[in-house]
């Protein structure tokens, strides 16, 4: 049973820095995509990031390219989301999604219907 657990979440100030931890396990292998999404209030599911764990293959939303980053550790099956110079439409309710990389296109990467495993999501707010 594949299970996603986020972790790192908290407030910070604009400028600031966050890591976001998912940690994945129950996949059969480490040949998956896992992503991070986010929900503010009152607004849609918004995929921010995604990675290859086999790969390492990235890709991020316009909206955080070039102030997030996306890795993975040695194994896989923990994620990581450094998050620098931190807005405050930055502030949501963030998501660890996961899927096995051949049920996936790059179509599909930044759409929440594209993944089966989600975790419970981390709280981040920054303030002004």
């Amino acid at each position: 049973q594949v299970q996603v657990v986020e972790s790192g979440g908290g407030s910070v100030q604009t400028g600031g820095s966050l890591t976001l931890s998912c940690a994945v396990s129950g996949f059969t292998n480490n040949n998956n995509c896992v992503s991070w999404f986010r929900q503010a209030p009152g607004k849609e599911r918004e995929g921010v990031a995604i990675v290859y764990t086999n790969s390492g293959t990235t890709a991020y939303a316009d909206s955080v390219k070039g102030r997030f980053t996306i890795s993975r550790d040695n194994t896989g099956y923990t994620v990581y989301l450094q998050m620098n110079r931190l807005k405050p439409e930055d502030t949501a309710m963030y998501f660890c999604a996961a899927i096995e990389a051949p049920k996936i296109t790059p179509v599909g990467w930044f759409r929440s219907g594209s993944y089966n495993y989600w975790g419970q999501g981390t709280q981040v707010t920054v303030s002004s």
